[in-house]
């Protein structure tokens, strides 16, 4: 999934806001973090392995000077968990220097590296970022978004993106919007001066601060006011002084990620002008409509669950009560990298309150089954600690099919809907019961139509075609013999 926050800060060291609103966004990517900034002349960045706050700490971010920023935190979908494939990613070529920092995935990454002069042996990590970072910076335009211009309409996939160079932060959404990408404003008194020259600038107009984040929640850390989205298909220009820059590079046909909604998105962030906790309420609304049960009380797998398990309660009249307690230092387990860790990281995550669960009929409302191995171990847990019975209910539809847009979800044995039944995943799993919500039942508590979104984890209709060798697979650019034309 991973996390992007840009920021443009006139008089403030940007590293600072950069860093803060990456925070709100460390749920999006536990594996790395990094930020990059400039002072209007040069481009200097740091990252590393782990959480934000170990890798943007105190000692760090006072060396970290300039008013440009942008930051980003890394959940791996192409490139190994390695330092090279932190990110931002730099390159300082002849013609400019760039540091790039992407959420999504791209689908056609042998094609893009068949036109890299040089191929394999030009990049420094093994990332697709790292790609299109080399594919943009090597371009022969004399601007960088003139570059983006050329370049992006050769890219498939995923992508949203945030982009330093020596002067501006730039912000690009691939033109279905897959992942999403918005844009505030921070007012000048917001700014603390860091005793920075004001860069000419000539009155508080030109003190304006401007930011770039994956998510609403990123502005709100940073006292930035949302002005809009990121369009599919446009480049954000952010400089300071001025106003943003809007330029279109592609025809807009819009696919957000209904997953963003379901799941990975914070609930207090708003997307489609939609608070995304009012939104998950709603699911499980429809939810309790679709498959109802007679049960003593509701009770979320926590965090995620909650919203949509307050609205099952809500529309069936049982109760709800809070019947595990979540470790708030464990991360989630959906995207820790092997099933072992994934198993264990349950245990440490989650304690079932015994005096709450025991002799009793539960309805756990949980926001989706991916792999179900950690489903069966929270049943298991409620099982142990004197669960009567267990009716597992789900606010998000099967998982038939792998995510290539930007969710770690590539191999199709890995998802158990594509391997078993309702009846199959219910057994595998050890509930009494198990209902899952419908399309339809999404639909409704958003009030929007289908075109809108990307479904294809649920129903395999893919908005922008893969390869059947699914070469965006991921570690295309790990593979022996991958070169100029591989």
């Amino acid at each position: 999934m991973c996390g992007v926050f840009g920021a443009v800060t006139p008089g403030t060291d940007a590293a600072h806001v950069a860093a803060f609103g990456l925070f709100a966004l460390q749920h999006r990517g536990q594996e790395s973090a990094g930020i990059a900034v400039s002072d209007g002349e040069q481009l200097m960045v740091y990252k590393d392995l782990g959480l934000i706050g170990q890798v943007l700490d105190d000692r760090r971010l006072p060396s970290l000077r300039g008013h440009l920023a942008v930051a980003h935190c890394r959940y791996s979908t192409t490139g190994s968990t390695k330092w090279e494939n932190a990110q931002p990613t730099l390159r300082i070529g002849p013609r400019r220097a760039l540091a790039v920092g992407h959420n999504g995935n791209l689908v056609n990454t042998r094609d893009l590296l068949a036109r890299l002069p040089g191929g394999r042996s030009r990049l420094a990590a093994t990332t697709d970022t790292d790609l299109l970072t080399a594919l943009v910076a090597d371009h022969s335009a004399a601007d960088v978004v003139d570059a983006l211009v050329e370049v992006l309409p050769t890219v498939r996939g995923a992508y949203s993106l945030v982009v330093l160079d020596e002067r501006r932060v730039i912000g690009v959404r691939d033109p279905h919007g897959f992942r999403p990408l918005v844009v505030g404003r921070i007012p000048p008194e917001m700014l603390d001066p860091s005793g920075q020259e004001p860069l000419g600038l000539v009155d508080d107009a030109d003190r304006t601060g401007w930011v770039l984040s994956s998510e609403t929640a990123g502005l709100d850390i940073v006292g930035a006011e949302y002005v809009r989205d990121v369009e599919p298909g446009e480049i954000v220009v952010l400089e300071p002084g001025r106003e943003p820059r809007s330029v279109r590079f592609a025809e807009p046909h819009p696919h957000l990620c209904v997953f963003e909604l379901i799941y990975f998105a914070r609930p207090d962030s708003y997307m489609l002008g939609r608070n995304l906790y009012e939104v998950r309420r709603r699911m499980g609304m429809s939810l309790a409509r679709e498959h109802p049960t007679d049960a003593d009380l509701v009770m979320p797998v926590p965090d995620t669950g909650s919203p949509a398990a307050a609205g099952y309660a809500e529309a069936s009249g049982i109760p709800y009560r809070e019947g595990l307690v979540k470790n708030r230092y464990a991360g989630r387990t959906f995207i820790q990298p092997s099933p072992s860790l994934r198993q264990r990281g349950v245990a440490v995550k989650l304690n079932p309150l015994r005096e709450v669960v025991r002799g009793r009929r539960l309805v756990v409302v949980d926001d989706s089954i991916v792999r179900g191995t950690t489903t069966r171990a929270i049943v298991s847990l409620l099982r142990r600690a004197g669960a009567a019975e267990v009716h597992l209910r789900v606010s998000a539809p099967p998982i038939y099919h792998p995510c290539f847009y930007g969710i770690d979800t590539q191999i199709e044995t890995e998802l158990i809907a594509s391997r078993l039944d309702v009846d199959g995943i219910r057994d595998f799993v050890g509930a009494d019961s198990l209902g899952y919500v419908s399309i339809e039942g999404i639909l409704s508590a958003l009030d929007l139509p289908y075109g809108g979104f990307c479904f294809a984890c649920f129903d395999g209709r893919y908005p922008e075609p893969v390869p059947y060798d699914a070469a965006s697979r991921k570690f295309v650019l790990e593979e022996a013999g991958v070169h100029a034309h591989g």
